[in-house]
């Protein structure tokens, strides 16, 4: 049974940080690539952050680049999203998701709230 169950989620301070995390289970994560999507109130569901299965090239959403990191650990089938400089804009529900162009699995989402 695949599962991608993302935490880490929470209420953050503008300025402050929060690295989210998705644990996969079910498939051969080291063969999927890995992204992070947030849809935020009222909005589509955009790209956040990416991560290839091989070599690990990571790409950003223009409104992130220089604050989240994406990076992943396949022996531990987990991808990470550090998040720092965080605004109110970045409020949103994360999400995590699988993909290897024939399977497209998605996580259930944590909720990131930057409020003061």
């Amino acid at each position: 049974q695949v599962q991608l169950v993302a935490s880490g989620g929470g209420l953050v301070q503008p300025g402050g940080s929060l690295r989210l995390s998705c644990a996969a289970s079910g498939f051969t994560f080291s063969r999927f690539a890995m992204r992070w999507f947030r849809q935020r109130p009222g909005k589509e569901r955009e790209l956040v952050a990416g991560i290839t299965s091989s070599s690990g090239s990571t790409n950003y959403a223009d409104f992130v680049k220089g604050r989240f990191t994406i990076s992943r650990d396949n022996a531990k089938n987990t991808v990470y999203l550090q998040m720092n400089s965080l605004k109110p804009d970045d409020t949103a529900m994360y999400y995590c998701n699988a993909n290897n162009y024939l399977f497209d699995y998605w996580g259930q989402g944590t909720q990131v709230t930057v409020s003061s």
